[in-house]
């Protein structure tokens, strides 16, 4: 498994040819992973809440914590 993790890194270091990205799936694909998260936290208690300029990290009463990612960014209200 190693050695081929090391062959894809290698082909993607030779490969000069771009990757376009669909922001707005990888929006949707964050949302879908964030709610699946959140079902998990159903009768949870929350005990801290923190917002980074990265991500959002819940902490829950039994200790866990939970980062939610990709919600910081965007276009800025307009004014």
């Amino acid at each position: 498994m190693q050695s081929r993790v090391k062959q894809l890194l290698e082909e993607l270091r030779n490969d000069d040819t771009l990757v376009d990205v669909d922001s707005d799936a990888l929006r949707e694909a964050e949302f879908a992973q964030a709610q699946a998260i959140l079902d998990t936290m159903v009768g949870k208690r929350v005990t801290a809440a923190e917002m980074g300029e990265t991500r959002i990290t819940i902490t829950t009463e039994d200790g866990n914590r939970y980062f939610f990612y990709g919600f910081l960014s965007g276009s800025q209200p307009e004014s």
